[in-house]
């Protein structure tokens, strides 16, 4: 497969569905941000976290939004899968520095702590509050988004996902008014990643593209984003992994998880991402992790529907996997075939006994997926015993019969 030419590439910046998106995607163009924000406020937040501090992107940021004139407080304690007190931590930070726009500089984390904390900022509350769409009544602050990974899209997104400091349960909160103004596409900021997260994360691009592309809600916007995504990805995250300096692949790799994020916005997620986060919330398994190994049976599962598996079908086709002649079944295993192969170059744990669990789970972990919000949008319903027997197929060893007896005792 040959990654699609300038010309169609070009296109993102002209995203129908999100026309008040201004992206900047190439090398080196961090340095407009300070010229970028300067264009919509003049005391500016800067939601980071320890890690881009410690990379120096924060320092880079910072000096080119005071060289465009602005006063610049920084919150640099944005944490993974971020929670509600977090976000306050952040909203008293800017409330002391009345600041007027937010910047979010990192990964996926930082960007939803930023959203987080204009949510709160603006409109008062908890983030409870805003659990679901459509919460805030009150204006919000003008926000630029800046990703320093290459996987969640969160720059083309209107929801933050935040979670729940007792029950740990994520709560996606969105509005079409925390969508940012400007997104910045730098892949620079890519590189000073760690091998383990540049792989999470193009997992994680990967699995938006393939569940937004077959959602119950899809539609032909965010058909177009996920396919531009899929292909963006799969083609050049094999780059990444064997030359992870390779900027133009990661530059591709970004772009191609910012088409999905846009494909999210239209479309939402699936079973895949309903059983990635009781894993995260229960032993602690990254979202890239979780997500990513259970994509390919989830994926199975999907194709047993002849419309997703002609969708799936057309993507293997369109990126050069299966021949224009090769049926639908084929043509599906072989997409599926990919998502393997890339997640064994991804070199972490592909069984749940590796993560730490045991199949005495399962019933817990079945029914906690079947009580997620994405699980609603997936193309075939999934019961608690789907979800039972698809995390069972996650045990190295485990047989038909023990999936069986662990389903059986799934109300849902």
């Amino acid at each position: 497969m040959t990654t699609p030419g300038l010309t169609e590439l070009d296109s993102f910046v002209r995203l129908e569905e999100h026309p008040d998106i201004r992206v900047l995607f190439g090398s080196g163009t961090l340095k407009c941000l300070g010229e970028e924000a300067a264009k919509i406020g003049k005391r500016v937040l800067l939601v980071t976290d320890a890690g881009i501090v410690r990379a120096g992107h924060a320092a880079t940021a910072q000096a080119s939004l005071e060289g465009a004139g602005m006063k610049v407080t920084s919150f640099d304690k944005s944490i993974e899968n971020p929670t509600s007190s977090c976000v306050d931590a952040c909203v008293a930070v800017a409330k002391e520095a009345e600041v007027d726009v937010i910047v979010g500089l990192g990964g996926g984390s930082s960007m939803d702590t930023a959203k987080g904390c204009n949510f709160v900022l603006t409109n008062g509350g908890t983030m409870k509050d805003f659990w679901g769409v459509g919460k805030a009544s009150l204006p919000m602050l003008p926000l630029i988004a800046v990703p320093t990974t290459a996987g969640t899209g969160s720059e083309c997104q209107s929801f933050a996902l935040i979670s729940d400091d007792e029950t740990h349960s994520k709560m996606a909160c969105g509005d079409k008014k925390t969508l940012p103004k400007v997104a910045i596409l730098d892949p620079d900021l890519t590189v000073s990643q760690p091998v383990q997260v540049t792989a999470c994360t193009g997992i994680d691009a990967l699995a938006h593209a393939l569940e937004a592309a077959v959602t119950r809600d899809r539609s032909e916007i965010s058909s177009r984003h996920a396919r531009l995504a899929f292909l963006l990805v799969q083609d050049n995250l094999e780059k990444v992994f064997a030359a992870p300096l390779d900027i133009e692949a990661r530059g591709f790799v970004q772009l191609g998880a910012s088409h999905a994020g846009a494909a999210i916005e239209s479309s939402m997620l699936g079973a895949a991402h309903s059983m990635a986060n009781p894993l995260t919330a229960r032993q602690g398994v990254g979202h890239g992790n979780a997500v990513g190994i259970c994509l390919p049976p989830v994926m199975r599962f999907n194709a047993e529907l002849p419309e997703v598996r002609s969708i799936y079908a057309g993507l293997a086709r369109d990126a050069g996997l299966a021949g224009a002649e090769t049926d639908d079944a084929s043509a599906t295993k072989a997409v599926i075939d990919q998502v393997e192969k890339l997640l064994r170059l991804s070199d972490f744990p592909l069984t749940l006994q590796q993560y730490g669990f045991s199949l005495e789970e399962v019933a817990g972990l079945a029914e906690e997926a079947f009580g997620q919000w994405t699980a609603g949008f997936n193309p075939r319903p999934v019961s608690g015993q789907d979800f039972a027997k698809l995390y069972a197929s996650l045990f190295a060893g485990a047989t038909f019969a023990e999936v069986e007896f662990e389903a059986s005792s799934i109300q849902a």
